[in-house]
């Protein structure tokens, strides 16, 4: 491949990374919330977390670029007071991608909370353990399958994410320009099928490797798990 094409291979897999380590901490605690708690507004809260599943992508990306652009209020404060700028920089790419993919995360998360046997976490706070102490050392590794199981669905929505993306911060080479944007740019250029065929291929094999992965670990916990 060329130097282009290894830039946006190595580009997409620190934008999915990224996107999918710092929004993991925060799929965890919203799946609680939604599985485990009961509030006011919580259906509020679970349609706003899966809004961006039905909006268009491009809408998505529109409005991180008016509330985390240089002139958003979002994004001039944190330019400002931080020196932080997502607009048109692979950070604001994760951002997107970490958008995009949070509602998949949060949904595979929540299940497998769901699917944990209350009577364990109630046995564990008879003992004298607190909610959170409850959660870290019975919930949490009970739900470990589902965790890495949206952790892997955030990565794989995160390496092919491209209206939010592109309308957000554009699609700058070396920059901003990811697999997709490259996919979509070779295809849009005379002879450049070629290049847009070795790029889908390496994306399908980053995404099958991500799966088996998740899959054979998932396993290798639930054997652990049985065996202790």
């Amino acid at each position: 491949m060329t130097a282009e094409e290894w830039t946006a291979v190595r580009l997409s897999l620190l934008v999915a990374t990224t996107a999918t380590l710092a929004s993991l901490p925060f799929g965890i605690a919203i799946a609680w919330l939604l599985a485990r708690g009961k509030f006011w507004g919580k259906s509020l809260l679970d349609t706003v977390v899966h809004l961006p599943l039905i909006l268009p992508p491009v809408v998505t990306g529109y409005l991180l670029l008016l509330s985390f652009g240089r002139r958003g209020p979002i994004g001039s404060f944190l330019a400002d007071e931080f020196g932080i700028v997502f607009s048109f920089r692979w950070t604001g790419a994760a951002l997107a991608c970490a958008i995009m993919g949070f509602p998949l995360m949060v949904r595979a998360i929540r299940l497998s909370i769901e699917a944990v046997d209350r009577r364990l976490e109630a046995a564990a706070g008879t003992l004298g353990a607190n909610p959170l102490w409850v959660f870290a050392t019975v919930t949490l590794p009970l739900c470990l399958p589902g965790i890495i199981a949206g952790a892997i669905l955030g990565f794989a929505k995160s390496m092919g994410e491209f209206g939010a993306t592109i309308t957000f911060v554009s699609n700058i080479p070396g920059e901003t320009q990811t697999l997709p944007s490259l996919i979509y740019t070779l295809t849009q250029v005379p002879g450049g099928d070629a290049a847009a065929m070795r790029l889908t291929l390496v994306s399908i094999a980053i995404s099958m490797v991500a799966l088996l992965g998740s899959e054979l670990l998932a396993r290798r916990i639930g054997s652990r798990r049985q065996t202790a």
